[in-house]
């Protein structure tokens, strides 16, 4: 019996687009996707200024947000996954963060 193997190579990300409500990335094979924010709390709850700090990795494969600590893979949007964050993460994040706000 003979096995068809095929090796898929995952799009890299070239040019990243961010709304109130969506995250959108233009791939190298001539795609964009485009997912909710909601997927990813810590994106939704940045400002415009935190949000839109953001580089590119991997050459690609990914994307960074040096000001609220996120990264999310150009694979992992193809595949339709929101943040793996847990709920406790998050909100120990958002405490944190709302600690920081009331400093300045």
């Amino acid at each position: 019996m003979n096995t068809l193997t095929v090796k898929m190579q995952v799009p890299k990300a070239q040019r990243i687009i961010l709304t109130e409500d969506t995250l959108s990335a233009d791939l190298n094979d001539g795609r964009t996707i485009s997912v909710p924010l909601a997927w990813f709390p810590r994106l939704l709850h940045a400002t415009n200024e935190e949000r839109n700090n953001w580089r590119l990795i991997g050459s690609g494969h990914g994307i960074h947000w040096e000001d609220i600590d996120e990264d999310i893979s150009t694979e992992g949007l193809l595949a339709g996954r929101p943040s793996g964050e847990s709920q406790m993460s998050f909100k120990k994040w958002l405490s944190q963060r709302s600690k920081n706000i009331s400093r300045h």
